[in-house]
């Protein structure tokens, strides 16, 4: 993309950045126009990117709005997306979080080494998704006892006597979703078209 096409494309996106802003502090386009001076029509028109932003508009509206010149003009900043992977150990299992944030569900990549095979069924609150990268996954879910390969997902209540291990000569690699309080994986899949 070139320079002069960035602009432009930034260029267009001061229009919804002044509106979102206008709406966030719950300013009508006639408050804002009487606080500025500047025209109910001309206000308008530059929300719906009719008018060109110049300096002589924008620098009022901000004012008027209180909001940071920057937050009109310039895209918002991005933080690193990248997360931070740092395993851990437990009984075994090598845990690698696989999100930011420290609410729920966290996701994990865990992998199981081959040599994990008694079961030992616990309970606990919450839900659990589970998708199989690689191996063999053992999954004793009450009185169920079902084997899992690649490719594969399971999902349950906690609150069931449950255990995961691997079931074949090898270690198996998950993905693994847990909440503790109960959400269910939300699919949206888009509906067959009309004929």
């Amino acid at each position: 993309m070139s320079v002069t096409q960035r602009i432009a494309t930034e260029l267009e996106q001061i229009a919804p950045r002044l509106r979102r802003a206008r709406l966030k502090k719950d300013i009508t386009l006639e408050e804002l126009s009487t606080a500025t001076g500047i025209s109910k029509s001309t206000l308008s028109r530059l929300e719906s990117g009719q008018r060109k932003p110049s300096l002589e508009l924008l620098l009022p509206v901000v004012a008027a709005l209180a909001v940071p010149f920057e937050e009109i003009v310039s895209p918002p900043r991005i933080a690193d997306p990248r997360v931070p992977l740092k395993p851990t150990r437990a009984d075994g299992r090598i845990l690698t979080p696989l999100s930011h944030h420290q609410g729920e569900p966290q996701a994990f990549k865990i992998t199981i080494p081959a040599t994990e095979r008694t079961v030992d069924l616990r309970t606990h609150v919450g839900y659990e998704w589970i998708y199989v990268l690689s191996g063999r996954l053992r999954v004793v879910l009450a009185e169920h006892d079902i084997v899992l390969g690649a490719g594969e997902a399971a999902e349950f209540d906690t609150r069931n006597p449950h255990w995961f291990g691997s079931a074949g000569a090898g270690p198996v690699e998950i993905l693994s979703m847990f909440g503790k309080q109960g959400q269910r994986i939300h699919l949206r899949a888009k509906g067959a078209a009309a004929s």
